[in-house]
């Protein structure tokens, strides 16, 4: 049987279940969901979910209500770990792993640059650790990466760029390391299937620009090349409500 694997950042793990969360899972009934920005200390699993079957793994951030990452899945992992491999070496609670039989599964949340570029260079910095931590990874199996990459590749990922050039998200330096990143052997699986505009994960809040879809694609599954003929279909699931970031959806063969 095929691995279905979904990737949302909920912008709040508690609003998106009062917002329909629990009936998506059921009805896309995947192996693995990943969540971003959960914001969220001390999540409990619904009674429908462990009912399935399914298993939690959090890392929450230090800082209460405030970033997060989440799986849940079914599938019975080896281990599991967050962070970059030493305790307390990330405090936003932005990566979250575990080892099946045959890949690494990371869900990783990465962070905005911001406003004014502030963050730009802890940005950067985190970019580069989470390369090499994938490197580390590999050298035991092929990785499966997803999130919020907070980071457009090129100009067909982004409604507007000659707007945002220098703006949080689409500057010159986050854009030259997604490049050097596929370089070392990942692929943005979107790009496999799909070379279409127009086709984003995330709109602002402002300016109707959901309905309009101006809007950015900044999440992700990226695979290891070792992965590229396991995968069978990547998608955006666009048109599900309930938070600023669509869903995405990668299918791979078991």
């Amino acid at each position: 049987m095929p691995i279905k694997l979904i990737s949302w950042n909920v912008n709040g793990i508690r609003a998106a279940f009062r917002n329909g969360l629990l009936d998506f899972i059921l009805r896309e009934d995947a192996d693995i969901y990943a969540f971003q920005e959960v914001k969220n200390h001390d999540f409990l699993m619904p009674m429908e979910l462990t009912g399935k079957g399914y298993r939690a793994f959090t890392n929450p951030a230090e800082k209460k209500g405030y970033s997060g990452t989440l799986i849940i899945t079914r599938l019975n992992p080896l281990s599991h770990f967050t962070g970059f491999g030493e305790p307390g070496d990330e405090k936003e609670g932005r990566v979250i792993g575990i080892e099946l039989k045959d890949f690494w599964f990371l869900n990783i949340y990465f962070p905005n640059s911001q406003r004014e570029l502030n963050r730009l260079d802890y940005k950067l910095e985190f970019d580069r650790r989470v390369l090499g931590l994938l490197e580390n990874l590999r050298k035991k199996k092929p990785v499966v990466i997803c999130g919020d990459m907070n980071v457009a590749h090129r100009e067909i990922d982004i409604a507007r760029p000659k707007d945002n050039v220098h703006n949080a998200g689409f500057t010159k330096e986050e854009r030259q390391w997604f490049t050097e990143f596929l370089d070392h052997g990942y692929l943005d699986t979107f790009r496999i299937f799909n070379s279409e505009a127009d086709q984003y994960t995330w709109w602002s809040y402002r300016f109707n620009a959901r309905a309009r879809n101006i809007g950015w694609r900044i999440d992700y599954f990226v695979v290891s090349s070792e992965m590229k003929d396991r995968v069978v279909s990547s998608d955006i699931l666009q048109d599900i409500p309930g938070s600023d970031h669509a869903p995405i959806r990668m299918v791979i063969e078991n």
